[in-house]
């Protein structure tokens, strides 16, 4: 790795470290259908994003219920307090399209459809709220 390339790397991971999230790679799910509960979200405080995510109907929010729990538990072993004491708000959420499975499904008169079988990332920021920075 070069010198450049390195430095730009450590100032990175040093950027990182300052951050509370978390990661889960590979659900098997549409990114379409996850973007609508990383919307619903968004900007909201931890405890009512808990509360929407257990009491909705969609089939994905309990996987983003789990990754909200790992992104609080983060947050309070890094900082060392307690989340309720926190004010935590879910600053950023993303959902990127991840790897896709194709598949083929018979047809009619000999042919086949594909099918794609999509997955997604998902990141969760959790910050709190005298933390927020508007830019």
């Amino acid at each position: 790795m070069g010198n450049r390339k390195k430095i730009s790397a450590d100032k990175s991971k040093e950027a990182r470290k300052a951050l509370y999230y978390a990661k889960l790679n590979d659900v098997p799910t549409s990114p379409r259908k996850m973007r609508l509960i990383a919307d619903m979200i968004r900007g909201v405080e931890v405890q009512k994003a808990l509360g929407m995510l257990k009491f909705s109907t969609k089939e994905c929010s309990s996987k983003m219920e789990k990754l909200l729990l790992s992104a609080i538990n983060n947050w309070e072993q890094k900082t060392g307090q307690k989340a309720e004491d926190g004010n935590l708000i879910v600053s950023a959420v993303s959902v990127d399209g991840g790897r896709t499975l194709k598949r083929l499904r018979p047809a009619p008169q000999g042919r086949g459809y594909r099918i794609r079988k999509r997955s997604n990332h998902i990141t969760i920021f959790v910050d709190s709220k005298n933390n927020d920075t508007k830019e």
